[in-house]
């Protein structure tokens, strides 16, 4: 890997105040000084975009905002739908049942159910708000998304002058907070990114597995390029997969033209990510990267 990747890898997995989210910019202008920063939206994004977005065929992106520590993974199973779904309510029974035993406790020193309801309602959505949205920064974000972000940089410090110009690359911001930077990103270049493929990279460093995610109007245009240059090789699989479905919530759901790209362990009930947003989140296969990258170069070339 390219020094600035390593350095990413071990000083800068956690992007998740405004002062880290800061610091990882001005790193990244003392390597790439032509990047610009879009501020605004809701939550106040600072997107990192690097090329001519009027002028590129393709724009990749991937978000490099981090997660807060949970004591439970977010596990995802993309095939599996209503697990993946069922999964997202379980997680947060423990906040509900926090709540109840706080209302409970208050019963026996509060003769008012009115004012037990309003505590323990409040209680419920500052659990969720601290734990969810705000929470303690994880320290470990190998996958999510310092592979995604690495393998950005290591795609554009890698390519010539002229392989650049096709490519528009953009750091997302907010994502973990619920994909406001990529949405900021889409309404300010909304007439620009009507038409334009939009390439999103989250979780690529774990598990042997590429599952590429195409919607409906980039199987339409990119069909063929993705199934001739999205290939397997030796100890790497590769799953395209519709949109309509699979179950993948990222960046990609705020563009009308997309593939989404992650890499997945795999059992016996499909592919699976199961690290993310835990201090388990250490797996990162440099491989994936050298890999994906190679596959995204020839697949540039033949758009």
């Amino acid at each position: 890997m390219m020094e600035l990747s390593k350095l990413i890898l071990k000083e800068y997995q956690t992007r998740r105040t405004k002062k880290q989210k800061l610091a990882f910019i001005e790193l990244l202008k003392r390597y790439i000084p032509d990047l610009k920063v879009e501020e605004g939206g809701m939550l106040h994004n600072r997107n990192i975009v690097v090329g001519d977005l009027e002028n590129s065929k393709v724009v990749i992106g991937a978000h490099y905002d981090t997660c807060a520590l949970l004591p439970f993974p977010n596990f995802v199973m993309p095939k599996r739908i209503i697990l993946s779904i069922l999964y997202s309510f379980v997680i947060i029974i423990p906040i509900f049942i926090l709540s109840f035993l706080l209302g409970f406790g208050l019963s026996f020193v509060i003769d008012d159910p009115a004012v037990i309801s309003m505590v323990s309602t409040i209680a419920m959505l500052v659990f969720l708000i601290f734990g969810l949205l705000i929470g303690i920064p994880s320290k470990h974000t190998a996958n999510d998304n310092t592979s995604g972000i690495i393998t950005l940089v290591e795609l554009l410090l890698s390519m010539s002058e002229e392989e650049r110009k096709k490519v528009t690359f953009v750091f997302f911001d907010n994502e973990e907070n619920g994909l406001f930077g990529s949405s900021f990103f889409a309404s300010k270049h909304k007439n620009v990114m009507k038409d334009k493929l939009l390439i999103n990279l989250d979780c690529v460093s774990d598990g042997d597995n590429m599952l590429l995610i195409h919607n409906k109007v980039a199987e339409k245009r990119y069909g063929q390029i993705i199934k001739d240059t999205f290939t397997p090789i030796e100890g790497k699989n590769v799953y395209i997969e519709k949109s309509s479905k699979t179950y993948y919530p990222s960046d990609q759901l705020n563009f009308k033209n997309y593939i989404a790209i992650a890499f997945m362990n795999k059992n016996r009930l499909g592919l699976y990510m199961d690290k993310i947003h835990t201090n388990k989140d250490i797996v990162f296969d440099e491989k994936n990267i050298e890999f994906l990258c190679m596959r995204l170069k020839e697949f540039i070339k033949n758009i």
